[in-house]
């Protein structure tokens, strides 16, 4: 007997403005209803908990916003792909908006593990000339210390997007890879980075802040 066809879409979307501020779990919660609202035929767990087949991508720290958000959700009948992103979109508010859809293809990975380069931009409160990652990052989890190797997790250099005359930058991108024994927090990373440009010299202590953390990419592993 052949086994039923699964069909999973893929979908894409932004989290930015005030949404940014939602916890990874408000977010999921806030997605479920809009495919409900959407009307898309989802399949459902079985057991004593049954719960929609929906998995996220990496989950953002709150206050960091996205332009390239994933989910997959699984449905139970074809829906072709431009229907389900008219719906979808008809039923989202634009600060969490689906921008594409796509079925996976068979042994396609998921999204929490399909996407483990991600691209973060972010904004400050005022042009730096240089902004320099640090040697380890000290974090603190469940009561436990733990001193994190930089190295182990970003992608190239810090890099400034906006070049202005006076060789100042206030804009600037970095790459982080999220490793099967745990990821760098873009948030962790930058905070360390900004008490390493304020110990250089390039702002008092609490002068220079971030204004705006965004991912703009996500991308397989090279």
């Amino acid at each position: 007997m052949n086994a039923p066809q699964r069909f999973v879409l893929r979908a894409h979307y932004v989290e930015q403005g005030r949404l940014a501020m939602l916890s990874h779990l408000e977010v999921a919660r806030t997605l479920e209803r809009t495919i409900r609202r959407a009307g898309l035929p989802f399949a459902v767990s079985q057991g004593f908990s049954p719960h929609m087949k929906i998995a996220f991508g990496a989950a953002l720290p709150v206050g960091v916003g996205s332009t390239c958000e994933t989910f997959d959700v699984q449905l139970t009948r074809y829906v072709p792909a431009d229907e389900a992103l008219c719906a979808l979109q008809r039923a989202s508010v634009p600060d969490l908006m689906v921008t594409s859809c796509a079925y996976l293809d068979p042994g396609a990975k998921a999204a929490s593990v399909a996407f483990p380069l991600s691209t973060y931009e972010v904004r400050l409160s005022h042009a730096v000339p240089r902004l320099t990652a640090p040697a380890q990052v000290k974090v603190v989890r469940k009561r436990k210390e733990r001193v994190l190797e930089v190295a182990d997790f970003l992608v190239g250099d810090v890099r400034p997007v906006d070049r202005r005359g006076d060789g100042g930058h206030e804009v600037w991108r970095f790459t982080l890879r999220a490793r099967e024994q745990g990821s760098l927090r873009p948030d962790v990373l930058l905070a360390a980075m900004l008490d390493q440009a304020c110990a250089d010299g390039e702002g008092a202590a609490g002068e220079l802040q971030v204004v705006s953390t965004t991912r703009v990419a996500q991308a397989a592993a090279e």
